[in-house]
């Protein structure tokens, strides 16, 4: 199908507001051991939570956080491993598995704040654009196979999805590749993925036309 779309803006951010909630921060100051944290008033959470960081070393903080997100997800001796790869590495962006990426970018950043640079800094790219059809359903495979005809063939998802992205192969990845997406005001969609996949340098265009195949098995 033939999608036409135009690029309004494209931002890299350090943070994502939405991910981290008072009842996460009550949370992770009662994993810190902090005494009564549902007694603290709601707008000194954070500041309460980034001391009750900091009187641990890094990699134990790291292995605290990550415990509270991942322990449903990843095994012990994984969480261990991270919280000391995360010190040196870009997690975000290396872990194997792209699934985990967009709770590593959170987590990674919130510790990045909390010990002043310590941890590697992580980026975002908040990509702003015009819905391509009102008719079509746009899923996060829809709206990647969009966004690519507008990148350059060298961008890091052009080249590692080559067979996805041309309908061949099922793009089961692209549910990760695209960490979160809403439809706006005035017809337009916001995407957020990270900028590991996606940066502003890496728009060819700005208004074009894609011809998205989606993958049809048999």
């Amino acid at each position: 199908m033939k999608l036409n779309t135009k690029i309004l803006s494209v931002k890299t951010v350090h943070e994502l507001n939405f991910y981290w909630a008072n009842e996460d921060y009550i949370g992770l100051l009662d994993a810190f051991d902090y005494p009564n944290p549902e007694q603290i008033d709601p707008n000194e959470l954070l500041d309460y939570l980034n001391m009750a960081i900091s009187d641990f070393e890094p990699d134990e903080a790291a292995e605290v956080v990550l415990t509270y997100k991942l322990k449903d997800k990843l095994s012990k001796g994984q969480i261990e491993n991270l919280s000391h790869e995360m010190l040196e590495d870009k997690v975000a962006e290396e872990y194997p598995d792209p699934a985990f990426h967009f709770d590593l970018f959170n987590i990674n950043q919130l510790l990045f704040k909390a010990y002043n640079g310590t941890f590697p800094d992580t980026r975002a790219t908040i990509i702003t654009m015009i819905y391509p059809d009102q008719k079509v359903n746009l899923t996060k495979e829809v709206l990647i196979k969009t966004i690519c005809a507008g990148l350059k063939a060298n961008n890091l998802i052009s080249r590692l999805y080559e067979e996805q992205i041309d309908g061949t192969e099922p793009f089961g990845d692209a549910e990760k590749v695209i960490w979160n997406f809403r439809k706006m005001d005035n017809e337009e969609i916001e995407i957020i993925t990270s900028n590991y996949w996606i940066e502003k340098d890496d728009f060819d265009e700005v208004e074009f036309e894609a011809d998205v195949k989606l993958y049809k098995k048999g």
